[in-house]
């Protein structure tokens, strides 16, 4: 199937026999998409050098331990049997970090088999497999969305049922879920973990959603009127961020001088409910940050990539045929920020045979301003002695009292 795009947001459909192989113009068109999968490589590859990292950092921290442990007991005096205990206990420590590193090897290898699995993946599709390959995509890109709007069950049995767990980072956001419902619930201390865990991370992505938390906890003690606790959580934890954030921290300090919840509209927004929502938001937007991930669900793009193609001043008007999928409200919602299309040249298709109307077979206007084919009408003519039924007002007319009409 091919579908030619309309200036009225109609589309003509002609059918034609399905090659034996793909045409080069798919897998040139496959290429030219595949350029939107980066998240579906680099979101796994940086969970392995975070977990790498991690594992590192966890393994210098040990043994740096053990080795200033070891330094205390040579310098210090003590008994040989004191030494043996304490060098015996050191040794555990070390074979416990063995099996640990051994545990976080295992992890490792599978995250760097996910990695290898989805570069397999990509390298694919050929002529002889595009359809199966079409299909295995777009049960990704559903499973995206559905984990990105919190579906997570729904969206788990589909990948499940796919054999494509390798394939989509169901982990990743059962781990942001996690942050999520706490954020949801008004409890923080999980999002600051999150926080401090990707410190390092966040602050070469300058973010200020740490800050954010910070002010919120700083807030939730001033609701509960613990005037004295909020200031000296102000000097622990706010006052670092002083010279980024003063006019903020201006603002929000200023609510202990208040008894109560301030009436004052600049004041008052600090205590909103939606603010709890402005940082579920705002984590879901450094969660991807963080991962490489798009903003935007990848089903989006591509259903706003489509639509962009078909959206024309007539798809908002009452008459918009049902045909046009810009005629349901939530593609048009998903349109709005969309340009309308470009049309260099007007196309115009029957609204009874479905067929494009060119020179060839020029369109013909009723009296009462419908336009149809002349191939239609001719037929419909023949069958009914001259005459023309319009098929959306049921007007009748001879078929001489047509007009022609020309496309410009």
């Amino acid at each position: 199937m091919e579908m030619d795009s309309l200036p009225n947001g109609n589309s003509t459909t002609t059918s034609t026999t399905a090659p034996s192989t793909a045409p080069p113009s798919k897998l040139t068109q496959l290429t030219e998409s595949l350029k939107l999968e980066h998240q579906f490589l680099r979101v796994p590859f940086e969970h392995y050098k975070k977990t790498i990292r991690a594992n590192i950092r966890a393994v210098e921290k040990e043994v740096s331990s053990v080795i200033s442990a070891v330094n205390d007991s040579v310098d210090s005096d003590i008994s040989n049997d004191d030494a043996v205990q304490r060098l015996t206990s050191l040794v555990s420590r070390l074979q416990g970090l063995k099996r640990k590193m051994e545990e976080e090897r295992r992890t490792e290898n599978l995250q760097a088999e996910r990695c290898c699995a989805r570069i397999d993946h990509l390298e694919s599709p050929d002529a002889e497999n595009l359809t199966g390959w079409a299909n295995m995509r777009l049960k990704r890109i559903l499973v995206d969305y559905m984990l990105r709007m919190s579906y997570y069950d729904t969206g788990l049995k589909l990948a499940e049922s796919s054999n494509m767990l390798d394939l989509v980072d169901i982990d990743m956001y059962l781990e942001a879920k996690k942050v999520i419902d706490a954020l949801q619930n008004m409890e923080i201390a999980p999002a600051l973990a999150w926080c401090a865990e990707n410190k390092s991370r966040l602050k070469k992505l300058k973010s200020k959603f740490e800050f954010q938390l910070r002010l919120q906890e700083y807030v939730e003690l001033v609701r509960a009127e613990n005037h004295m606790g909020a200031i000296a959580y102000a000097r622990k934890y706010l006052a670092p961020w002083a010279a980024m954030h003063t006019k903020e921290m201006q603002q929000v300090f200023a609510t202990v001088a208040f008894k109560g919840i301030p009436e004052c509209s600049v004041y008052k927004a600090f205590f909103e409910p939606k603010q709890w929502d402005y940082l579920v938001e705002q984590f879901k937007q450094e969660f991807c940050r963080l991962y490489g991930m798009n903003p935007e669900p990848l089903l989006n793009i591509f259903l706003q990539a489509g639509l962009s193609s078909l959206k024309t001043p007539y798809c908002y008007e009452d008459d918009c045929t049902r045909e046009d999928p810009l005629s349901q409200e939530s593609f048009r919602k998903l349109a709005i920020p969309l340009p309308y299309s470009k049309q260099h040249h007007s196309k115009i298709v029957c609204y009874i045979t479905k067929e494009l109307m060119d020179t060839e077979n020029p369109p013909q206007v009723l009296p009462n301003g419908y336009v149809y084919s002349t191939k239609a009408l001719e037929e419909m003519a023949k069958r009914n002695d001259g005459k023309i039924t319009c098929p959306r007002t049921s007007l009748v007319c001879n078929y001489s009292e047509l007009v022609k009409a020309y496309i410009s």
